[in-house]
């Protein structure tokens, strides 16, 4: 069953990347979950080399693109040439036909180049001169960040934030893990990862993620706290719908990782910020006070109720 070796990916990352198992672990979810994943962190700290190891052990077909500033939405979709032989015109696909796509840097690029993965990102296909064609499935983007206000770096649009399903941060490893990760030389251990999961096992195991149980409380629970954020003063504006989706995706998927058929409140609890604080904005009161966006999130939990099952 392919849900058995779930454990087995989960160590196989945390070989190679030391001392983050619980980033290990809720990247796994949104992959299972079906959904894009963004790193937010400085550069250095380990985000392409855990994209390039779920790659491996997943099977996926992966594919990376630097998202410098003359980076162009047809080096992303795709683009016509001419072919002479043939007398017509032939289409090659840009870098989105592929599995697993890190998009590297994505707040160095131009708007216009950003915008073309609004369609790819939601849809999971390409309208580019005057047809559509699918993406493989699986399709997952993992795009790093680097911190605002970096050289270089503009703010992602709202539109563009709220279609990942979680924004991550791995920050830096702590003493012991970085002298394991000196001793281990990542990069020789990376060329004898071997895949683990099958492209079919892993689109299988989505398909089982979204029939995993969800009692009528917790679908009430998950509204609920998405709901309070548009009221609470804290937050200048609060999530949207598909915030409440997205949470729902990676509670289903942390309930799978837990080999559980069902979602528990507690399931909802531990993804709350990582699904909810990149589709939020402080207000200037939270501002002006010191409140960081983790410390006002966990105030959701004092302020919606708990279910009980």
């Amino acid at each position: 069953m392919p849900e058995n070796k779930l454990n087995k990916v989960m160590d196989a990352v945390n070989d190679i990347i030391k001392g983050k198992d619980d980033i290990v672990k809720k990247v796994l979810a949104a992959v299972i979950g079906g959904g894009h994943i963004l790193m937010e962190d400085i550069p250095g700290v380990g985000k392409t080399t855990l994209a390039t190891t779920f790659a491996k052990v997943l099977s996926l077909d992966y594919k990376r693109v630097q998202f410098t500033p003359d980076v162009l939405p047809s080096d992303l979709l795709g683009f016509s040439m001419y072919h002479n032989g043939k007398g017509e015109f032939e289409f090659n696909e840009g870098a989105v036909f592929c599995n697993l796509l890190l998009a590297d840097e994505i707040n160095r690029t131009s708007p216009k180049t950003q915008s073309a993965l609004l369609e790819v990102m939601e849809e999971r296909q390409v309208s580019i001169e005057g047809a559509t064609r699918a993406l493989p499935d699986p399709f997952i983007v993992i795009a790093t960040e680097n911190p605002a206000g970096s050289s270089g770096t503009q703010l992602l649009p709202e539109s563009q934030l709220d279609r990942f399903l979680v924004c991550l941060s791995m920050g830096y490893p702590k003493h012991e893990d970085a002298v394991a990760l000196l001793k281990g030389e990542v990069w020789k251990q990376l060329s004898h990862v071997s895949p683990i999961l099958s492209l079919s096992e892993l689109k299988e195991l989505q398909k089982r993620t979204e029939e995993i149980f969800v009692h009528d409380s917790v679908y009430e629970y998950i509204v609920s706290l998405v709901e309070t954020t548009r009221n609470d003063p804290l937050f200048a504006s609060g999530a949207s719908p598909r915030g409440a989706i997205a949470l729902l995706r990676m509670s289903r998927a942390m309930a799978m990782l837990a080999e559980r058929d069902f979602v528990t409140p507690k399931d909802v609890q531990d993804v709350l910020a990582d699904v909810l604080g990149h589709r939020l904005r402080l207000s200037a009161r939270s501002r002006a006070e010191g409140i960081s966006m983790s410390e006002a999130v966990e105030t959701l939990y004092q302020k919606v109720k708990n279910p009980k099952l």
